[in-house]
C-alpha cells in the first residue's frame, strides 16, 4: 500500500481501511461491531443478574423500544457534490474545545461488567479525549477515577436525595477532585419497576456494589458508623441520600448554591421543564428518558428533542442521551438541536467483553462512523447539520 496516500486519508478512512488490511492477515475486530451483537455477546459472559441490571429497562421495556423507533422516524436527506474531503466533528462545549460530540453517559455499578470498572473506562475515554461522566453509584471512588483523568474533562453525575449534607459533601469532593461539571439526574426520584431485576430479586446496592462514594464519604459515615455493622441502617441512609420524591424546582438552589461548576440537569423531556430548568439556575439540560430505565411507556427521547430545542436552544446548552448506538443517531440528534450526545450501554458491553480495550474499540468505531456519516450526508462540520437535513416519516 502507498503509505503516502494512506496518510492523506481522513482519520476515519484510515481507521476503516486498517481494519480491512488487518483482515488480509486474518486479524478481525476483537468485539462485535453492531450494537445488537455486542449486547448479545455481553449477555453470554455476564452473570444473568448483572446483565439484567445493565440491559434492563422499566416495565415492559417499551420505552427502550420507543427510543429506537423514534430514531427511525427521522431520516437523513443526503446532499451531493459538495467538497467533503475535509471534515471536522469537533465541538465547543461549556468553553471546552473537544474533538468529538460524544461523551460517555453516567452508568453506575460498572464492577458488574469488569473488575476495573470505571478505571478502565476512564483510561479509554482519556485516550480519545471523550469526556467521562462518572456516576454517584460508581464502583470506584470519584477520587480514584479523577486521578486517571487528570486534566482530561470529566463530569460528576449526582443522584440527589433528601440528605443535603451528603449532597454538599459529594459535590465538594467532586470539585476538589477536578470534575468540571455537575450533572443532576432528575428522573430517579423513585426506583422504577424493572421486571428483570424483580425476577432476579437483585439490587446491587444490597451487595455493597456501587457504594464506593458513600462508604468513603465523611458525612455518610458519620450517620451510619461502620457500614458492615448495621446493613439495614446503611441501606436506609443510602436511600435517603439517593432520592427524594418530594423535591421541587425550588430545591435546585441547594445544588446551585453548593458549586461554581456548571450545573446540567438530566432527564428533561418536555419544553416547559426545559424552561423551568433555566429559570431555576441550570446551565444546561440533557434531553433523556434514562435509556428507558425509569418510566415504562414513555415517548422516545429523540422525538422530544425538536420541540425542546425550538423552545430553549438560544437560552441554554442542550445535550442528548437515550438510544445513541451509531453515527446516524448522532447526526440526527445534532441536527435536531443537541450540542453533544451521551453514549451509555454500548461502552459498558465493550467493558464487559474486553475491559479498557473493549471500551476503546466501541468509542473508536462510533467516532469513525460519525465522521463518515457526516461526509456521506454532504456536510463538513456540525454547523451544516441542521433540521432541514432530515425528513420525518411517521
Amino acid at each position: 500500500m502507498d503509505t503516502t496516500i494512506f496518510r492523506q486519508l481522513s482519520g476515519s478512512m484510515q481507521y476503516q481501511l486498517q481494519i480491512y488490511f488487518d483482515g488480509t492477515q486474518n486479524i478481525k475486530p476483537q468485539l462485535p461491531v453492531s450494537f445488537e451483537e455486542l449486547e448479545q455477546k455481553a449477555s453470554e459472559i455476564m452473570k444473568p443478574e448483572a446483565f439484567g441490571y445493565i440491559a434492563g429497562s422499566a416495565g415492559s421495556e417499551i420505552t427502550t423500544s420507543n427510543n429506537k423507533e423514534a430514531f427511525n422516524h427521522w431520516q437523513i436527506v443526503p446532499r451531493m457534490m459538495g467538497d467533503v474531503s475535509k471534515r471536522s466533528i469537533a465541538i465547543e462545549l461549556f468553553g471546552m474545545q473537544l474533538p468529538t460530540p460524544v461523551l460517555l453517559a453516567p452508568v453506575g455499578v460498572l464492577s458488574l461488567a469488569h473488575p476495573e470498572a470505571e478505571l478502565a473506562v476512564a483510561r479509554a475515554a482519556k485516550n480519545f479525549r471523550v469526556p467521562h461522566t462518572v456516576s454517584t453509584v460508581s464502583s470506584k471512588t470519584i477520587e480514584e477515577i479523577a486521578a486517571i483523568h487528570g486534566d482530561h474533562p470529566h463530569w460528576f453525575q449526582l443522584y440527589w436525595g433528601r440528605d443535603n449534607d451528603f449532597t454538599r459533601s459529594i459535590i465538594n469532593r467532586a470539585e476538589n477532585a477536578g470534575y468540571s461539571a455537575i450533572v443532576v439526574t432528575l428522573d430517579t426520584r423513585l426506583f422504577a419497576w424493572r421486571e428483570r431485576d424483580i425476577q432476579n430479586a437483585y439490587l446491587p446496592f444490597l451487595y455493597n456494589e456501587g457504594l464506593a462514594n458513600y462508604f468513603s464519604d465523611p458525612v455518610f459515615l458519620s450517620k451510619v458508623g461502620d457500614p458492615a455493622k448495621d446493613k439495614m441502617k446503611t441501606m436506609m441512609q443510602f436511600a435517603n441520600c439517593f432520592s427524594n420524591p418530594s423535591s421541587t424546582w425550588n430545591d435546585l438552589s441547594v445544588i446551585r448554591d453548593s458549586t461554581k461548576l456548571p450545573v446540567i440537569v438530566k432527564g428533561i423531556q418536555h419544553p416547559d421543564d426545559a424552561k423551568k430548568a433555566i429559570d431555576y439556575g441550570a446551565d444546561g439540560i440533557i434531553v433523556s428518558n434514562h435509556g428507558g430505565r425509569q418510566l415504562d411507556g414513555a415517548i422516545g427521547a429523540i422525538d422530544t428533542l425538536e420541540s425542546i430545542a425550538d423552545a430553549v436552544a438560544n437560552k441554554t446548552t442542550i445535550l442528548f442521551d437515550s438510544g445513541i448506538r451509531r453515527g446516524a443517531d448522532v447526526f440526527k440528534a445534532m441536527a435536531l438541536g443537541a450540542k453533544a450526545v451521551l453514549l451509555g450501554r454500548p461502552y459498558v458491553y465493550g467493558l464487559a467483553l474486553a475491559g479498557e480495550q473493549g471500551v476503546a474499540e466501541v468509542i473508536g468505531n462510533l467516532l469513525a462512523d460519525i465522521d463518515l456519516t457526516m461526509g456521506l450526508a454532504g456536510c463538513t462540520s456540525w454547523s451544516e447539520v441542521t433540521k432541514d437535513r432530515l425528513h420525518f416519516q411517521q
